[in-house]
């Protein structure tokens, strides 16, 4: 029995762990301090600030006021941008890049980031087909250093 529990509650906190993504960030800090809130709310980038911050999945997450900050405490998987907050057209080319938060889309509810505005122009082009190549590629460089 006591073996049984133990196995289980491994088996729980590395189930934990694989489940987590590790977020692009500088210095801890989730897209260059820009309240991934806003991009939804206000459809544009929007700086945050160290007083309105959160820590989830290891790292930093800044907002412009506390009900954002609550809003994605109450649910960070739909605010948190895809692919781990790197370029959504790199990671469709198989690749993890750094991403510009002015260079952003949303599609069907999902956060996009991309490396700039050029490679967004690009990723405009056929967002869809970019989506579907970026999700397969994701499954493989998620776990990847960078």
């Amino acid at each position: 029995m006591k073996r049984t529990t133990i196995t289980l509650t491994l088996l729980v906190f590395t189930t934990i762990a694989f489940a987590q993504t590790q977020y692009f960030n500088k210095n801890g800090v989730a897209i260059n301090g820009y309240d991934p809130v806003a991009f939804f709310a206000e459809n544009m980038a929007v700086q945050g600030t160290d007083q309105y911050k959160h820590e989830w999945n290891g790292t930093t997450w800044q907002f412009k006021n506390a009900a954002n900050r609550d809003t994605f405490k109450s649910n960070p998987e739909k605010y948190a941008p895809q692919f781990g907050g790197y370029c959504a057209y790199g990671m469709s080319e198989n690749h993890k890049t750094p991403t510009e938060p002015q260079a952003f889309t949303i599609v069907d509810d999902k956060l996009y980031l991309n490396y700039n505005m050029d490679v967004l122009k690009m990723w405009r082009k056929d967002t869809k087909g970019r989506i579907a190549k970026a999700e397969t590629n994701w499954t493989s460089l998620k776990d990847k250093k960078d």
